[in-house]
């Protein structure tokens, strides 16, 4: 079942999406090499807690910890630990918060000290992607056009687009109907109606699309050990024009003080 949202739930939403976009700022501010995935961790569900919320993701199906924290050739849900970030890592951190009956749900890939340029060229192009995903969740569209918007545009460029994960409609739960695949046809699947809200999240490999678990259960990486680069925002689908209800300007005003290159 596909939730609709009236104008007062979509505030609420934006209020939980805002301070996800607020929590990685913090995260903005320490990243770096010489640091602790797990400090990363601590750091993001002290400032959640701090602000009356909870983290949506701890405890969601078993899941142990607040951030998902993949580095490198990690694609998503990369456990957070004792792993001390290097020069030239790129690290997907994805947040989620539950906070007002409603959750917010976001992630930025952060460059670590210099990166190759190639990593940095994926990394820009799928957050470009990110946004041309957006344009197409408006009313009278469907879910596959935005999915052929994201894979039309970095296949380009011989990326691989993740097919085992997809985004999600959002609300009162994690994880709701519809999914939003980042592959897919123009003019097919789901329509897209006014009052949806959903969380479109390129993942998109340097090399090719498959992936792998690993042991944990959990971290997804891809199958030939390239790097992968994911952002996310939370969307509210309307007329016209999507309404974006996360942000990364908090994140890139905080990398922005410390002298990091916006990508």
């Amino acid at each position: 079942m596909i939730y609709f949202k009236s104008e007062e739930e979509i505030e609420l939403l934006r209020i939980s999406s805002l301070l996800v976009g607020k929590t990685l700022a913090e995260v903005a501010r320490v990243i770096g090499p010489g640091v602790k995935t797990i400090s990363l961790d601590k750091l993001a569900e002290d400032f959640i807690r701090s602000h009356g919320a909870v983290p949506g993701f701890k405890g969601y199906n078993g899941f142990p910890y607040t951030l998902c924290i993949s580095v490198n050739e990690q694609v998503v849900h990369g456990f957070p630990g004792e792993r001390v970030l290097q020069e030239g890592d790129i690290v997907s951190v994805d947040c989620g918060v539950l906070l007002n009956g409603y959750y917010g749900d976001s992630a930025y890939t952060f460059p670590v000290g210099n990166i190759r340029p190639e990593v940095l060229q994926l990394m820009k192009r799928t957050k470009e992607s990110l946004y041309l995903g957006i344009e197409m969740a408006i009313d009278g569209k469907r879910v596959g056009d935005i999915g052929f918007a994201v894979q039309n545009y970095v296949e380009e460029f011989g990326y691989g687009v993740v097919r085992d994960l997809v985004g999600h409609g959002i609300g009162k739960h994690l994880h709701e109907k519809p999914e939003i695949p980042n592959y897919g046809k123009r003019g097919t699947g789901i329509r897209l109606k006014d009052g949806m809200t959903i969380a479109i999240e390129p993942m998109i490999n340097l090399g090719g699309k498959n992936v792998i678990q690993e042991k944990d259960g959990w971290t997804i990486r891809t199958a030939d050990r390239m790097p992968s680069a994911h952002y996310e925002h939370s969307v509210a689908v309307r007329h016209g024009k999507a309404d974006i209800l996360s942000t990364f300007q908090y994140i890139e005003n905080e990398l922005e003080k410390r002298g990091i290159e916006i990508i």
